[in-house]
């Protein structure tokens, strides 16, 4: 496969300029923004499904297909629409589903954000990329560069680490890191930032990675693929609103592509109460998001069901983010409760036939509410965004390996000790 066509532009100044590498922000612009990507073909050609993933390369920015990929699948629903009363749900599924053609070995959507930015990395890479991750994140990555005999460092809480399982060992060129059990994601995070003021290693970016965005925007073009026209609502659960920002840029560039139609779907995200810092925001009107405890925010994540949504610095208020994708798109974030999430995956299991992740049962428990509370049209199409499911399953059709972690750092570790522990730990191979 060719590399693909594609140049990046500012979101803050709207200049554009080449990759000229690993470009996370436009040079020399100070105000924080995202970039995106400009692709040279402006109408998608879907490649077939011998391409996994790289179907739909057209719009990402790679330069080569790796082993194992699998794309998201989109079907209309029949036992959750009757059940709703929707005529038009379809349902655009990242996991394990075999029968509907859905076989992502880590059963995460995340295996879409992960092929393509280890795609947009390059085989000439030498550094070590660096990813913090509550969970499903460092899973998809673990096994697509262990795959790929790509150099990592994953940055996990260790209340997570049970999120980090396998159908076969992990090789020795991934190398896991903790941060003590009481902290969270954002801890995580910090730790990784560290991480990444040693020489030799390298941010993988998170939403300002535009392999990352583009990866998780093929949801989308699956659904809009499929069913032949933009959706008119679009269901997900966020802890960073990554995946809703990279919705919205895929609507926009279907847009151009101008044979899918000219609207732009609702964003209808969720979150996990009573862990909400987006929701309050948003329903505060404001691009900032607002003060919190630490401790409070720690507690919360400590009871929500679905770890994966407890980002507390989610790129809500940078321009392009989730605040800018609301506010130009329409649509609303939402709330679940783990009580709600758990009716929901059960009637999901009942209805369609087979479970969920955490996080996706609360997107379902918000479309539930949604349509209990007449927030949208019956006829309406609608895209539910399922983006972990069938684990259960594959677990019972494999054998599981664990990742256990190399080093376990206290939270807010000094930079010594950090920089010391981890090349101790490359060096040993």
């Amino acid at each position: 496969m060719a590399k693909t066509d594609y140049i990046l532009q500012s979101i803050v100044s709207g200049k554009t300029f080449e990759d000229t590498g690993w470009l996370l922000e436009a040079p020399g612009e100070d105000k924080p923004g995202l970039v995106r990507a400009i692709y040279k073909n402006k109408q998608l050609a879907v490649k077939d499904d011998s391409f996994g993933f790289y179907k739909f390369a057209d719009w990402l920015p790679v330069d080569e297909i790796l082993e194992g990929s699998s794309a998201p699948v989109t079907y209309k629903s029949e036992g959750l629409a009757h059940a709703l009363r929707l005529t038009k749900l379809y349902i655009t599924f990242s996991g394990y589903w075999p029968e509907k053609g859905a076989k992502m070995r880590t059963c995460s959507f995340k295996e879409t954000e992960a092929f393509s930015v280890c795609s947009r990395l390059g085989r000439d890479n030498k550094k070590v990329l660096v990813v913090a991750s509550a969970g499903n994140t460092a899973r998809a990555f673990a096994k697509i560069c262990s795959d790929n005999e790509i150099p990592l460092l994953l940055c996990v809480p260790e209340d997570n680490l049970d999120a980090l399982w396998f159908d076969s060992p992990i090789k020795s060129n991934v190398k896991l890191i903790a941060s003590r059990s009481g902290g969270d994601y954002f801890d995580a995070i910090h730790l990784s930032n560290l991480a990444c003021k040693i020489e030799g290693f390298l941010p993988e970016g998170g939403a300002k990675n535009v392999a990352r965005r583009d990866g998780m925007g093929t949801t989308v073009l699956s659904a809009a693929t499929t069913i032949g026209r933009i959706p008119d609502y679009y269901f997900q659960a966020v802890g960073s609103g990554t995946g809703a920002i990279a919705a919205w840029e895929a609507n926009l560039r279907l847009i151009e592509d101008g044979r899918f139609g000219a609207h732009k779907m609702k964003l209808m995200v969720s979150q996990n109460a009573p862990f909400v810092p987006m929701y309050n925001a948003w329903k505060a009107k404001s691009r900032e998001m607002l003060s919190f405890d630490e401790n409070e925010a720690r507690h919360q994540v400590e009871i929500i069901v679905a770890k994966v949504l407890s980002n507390r610095k989610p790129p809500y208020p940078i321009a392009g983010g989730l605040f800018d994708a609301l506010t130009d798109a329409g649509g609303d974030v939402l709330t679940a409760t783990n009580e709600e999430a758990r009716i929901a995956g059960e009637f999901f299991e009942k209805t369609e036939g087979n479970d969920l992740h955490p996080a996706a049962a609360i997107a379902v428990a918000s479309l539930i509410s949604s349509v209990k509370n007449h927030n949208i049209d019956k006829d309406a199409v609608i895209m539910l965004n399922i983006t972990g499911g069938g684990e259960e399953r594959f677990k019972k059709d494999n054998q599981l390996f664990y990742l256990k972690p190399d080093l376990v750092f206290n939270i807010n570790p000094e930079f010594d000790e950090v920089k010391l522990r981890i090349e101790g730990l490359f060096q040993k191979g």
